[in-house]
């Protein structure tokens, strides 16, 4: 499977939920970044951290993709054998 199928597939709902979260945090932490206000070190330096934790959240969870034999899209499903 390619990156282009992978991203063109359903996601689960667990990482469309967490997908939007992570879009929510980006939004925030880019908004607070790029105010025309003079801002505490601190808090620049948390909008930083959030944006990057907001950005990644995003594109792994849009990366992680249902099987085509997984009928239910909720987790807490059937784990399979380790095999250890």
């Amino acid at each position: 499977m390619n990156l282009k199928e992978r991203y063109t597939k359903p996601t689960p709902k667990f990482f469309r939920t967490l997908r939007n979260i992570g879009i929510a945090l980006t939004a925030a932490g880019g908004a607070i970044l790029a105010a025309p206000v003079a801002i505490p070190t601190a808090l620049f330096t948390i909008a930083t951290y959030v944006t990057v934790a907001g950005t990644v959240a995003t594109v792994v969870s849009q990366a992680v993709v249902m099987d085509e034999d997984d009928d239910n899209d909720e987790p807490g499903g059937e784990v399979p054998a380790l095999g250890i």
